[in-house]
């Protein structure tokens, strides 16, 4: 039985898969969006998710404690003062996971990994959508069925 199991070890001691997901977390600030296998893609939104959110809070503490997470200072800069700006009303889910099929060596199922604002083929339908979005509601009457007489007390 898996009883508290929550984290996914990825086959890897604890040194190993700390050092990948800070790797594949400054790829992923650098580039802004990777290309792993799904179950990498998901321990790495655990992990990058809290490091954003803490990055609209600039201040020293907290470019501490991501330098501390990441190690590394460009990606550190990019995030404080280029996403940060981006995402800075966004209240969560800064990344999003698009599986795209299984690896043909070994059949791993694959999928990219990307920070949500910076997809632009993305944006453009989500611009046309809200521009489109119009509230309906049910105590609207047709135009061809006749209004409910109400009777007037005289």
């Amino acid at each position: 039985m898996r009883h508290n199991r929550k984290i996914n070890h990825l086959g890897r001691t604890y040194t190993h898969r700390k050092a990948m997901l800070s790797n594949m977390a400054t790829s992923l600030i650098r580039h802004k969006r990777i290309f792993t296998t799904t179950a990498k893609a998901k321990a790495l939104r655990k992990y990058v998710e809290p490091l954003i959110t803490k990055s609209k809070d600039d201040t020293t503490h907290s470019r501490r404690v991501v330098f501390s997470l990441l190690q590394n200072k460009q990606a550190v800069t990019e995030l404080f003062k280029e996403i940060s700006v981006k995402i800075g009303n966004r209240p969560g889910g800064y990344t999003r996971i698009i599986k795209t099929g299984n690896r043909l060596g070994d059949n791993a199922a694959m999928c990219f990994i990307e920070l949500v604002d910076y997809n632009e083929n993305m944006l453009k339908d989500s611009v046309v959508k809200k521009a489109s979005k119009t509230r309906r509601s049910r105590k609207k009457t047709t135009a061809g069925a006749p209004e409910a007489e109400v009777a007037k007390p005289e």
